[in-house]
């Protein structure tokens, strides 16, 4: 590869939004030993992406500035590094970049290679990118906290799930994948994609905004063994009395309020608890992500595809918090 320089977007410091993203010609990355470096193809952004702009997970993250963020990406393999064992030059891969790193906005990454996945022929570079963050934060609270199996058995008693803000990018790989187990799915969404929701498998849906929706009440009476939480802003108040008696509420996003809420609960040993999640990405679950999507059981929802170039009109989309989806940049 002869380029020495790629087009990539960063940012100097914490704050400043999409105003705070600057376009830049940086040098193209080198692939460490057990790293590949990837012609990217599509990036996908998530909530925590701009979080980690606005200082929300500092000092953690980033770890320093200038940052090229987005972890999320698609692309086809130019170098492998020295102890890659499992793809070549040439190979077409979803992957998950280092959350410290970075590196997505960039027309070139590395990658590690434990989480490097190959991208069958059937999943395009956009939808493809959508899978990591979102499809393996909903996987890991379904099979984990909630304890259903996605093995599409039905026998056994049902686990009732209500899942928050369910149009939005782990909403919506949620009830997709909860609908694999057995189980009955209560839904909130927007009022403009109630029927959309519906169509995805959840069994009841509610408007966030009527009374009803904002009360979390299951229109069937249905009390909730596991709530997959993606919105913001929700307190324990509301979520407990429609909770069953081992009822669990699974934060994907927790504040220092759940925080407060979970170490509540243990301390009083009740048996509702709201447990946060913190996202542990294995290659093995991306893995079966992709192959569901293979098998036509799995979609990747797009809202909006945007040229590197207007990364910034991407970042203000995420940011917005409306999207339908996910919310694609291209190189």
């Amino acid at each position: 590869m002869a380029r020495n320089l790629m087009h990539a977007v960063q940012y100097e410091s914490y704050g400043g939004g999409a105003a705070g993203l600057k376009h830049v010609e940086v040098p193209v990355p080198t692939p460490k030993n057990s790293e590949v470096l990837l012609k990217l193809e599509a990036t996908s952004l998530n909530p925590v992406d701009w979080k980690v702009q606005k200082g929300l997970l500092r000092p953690f993250l980033p770890r320093k500035f200038p940052h090229i963020p987005a972890t999320d990406v698609a692309g086809e393999i130019l170098k492998v590094g020295a102890d890659v064992k499992n793809f070549k030059p040439g190979d077409k891969v979803v992957a998950m970049l280092s959350h410290t790193e970075g590196g997505g906005l960039a027309e070139f990454g590395v990658a590690k290679e434990s989480l490097t996945v190959a991208r069958p022929s059937e999943l395009s570079a956009p939808k493809a990118a959508g899978l990591p963050v979102a499809g393996l934060t909903a996987h890991q609270a379904l099979t984990g906290p909630a304890g259903v199996k996605l093995d599409g058995n039905k026998d056994g008693s049902q686990k009732n799930i209500l899942i928050t803000a369910a149009s939005g990018g782990v909403g919506l790989y949620a009830v997709q994948l909860a609908k694999l187990g057995n189980t009955h799915i209560t839904a909130t969404c927007g009022a403009r994609n109630l029927n959309f929701v519906k169509s995805l498998g959840a069994d009841e849906v509610l408007d966030y905004k009527t009374p009803e929706g904002a009360a979390l009440r299951s229109p069937s009476g249905k009390k909730y063994d596991a709530v997959i939480h993606c919105a913001m802003g929700i307190p324990w108040s509301t979520f407990e009395p429609n909770l069953s008696d081992t009822g669990k509420v699974i934060d994907i996003t927790p504040g220092p309020r759940a925080m407060w809420t979970f170490a509540l609960k243990k301390l009083t040993l009740s048996k509702k608890q709201l447990v946060p999640l913190l996202l542990i990405p294995k290659a093995e679950n991306l893995e079966f992500l992709v192959r569901l999507v293979k098998e036509g059981k799995l979609k990747t929802y797009i809202d909006s595809v945007h040229p590197l170039s207007k990364a910034e009109d991407a970042w203000a989309k995420s940011i917005d918090g409306h999207a339908t989806g996910k919310v694609i940049v291209e190189p």
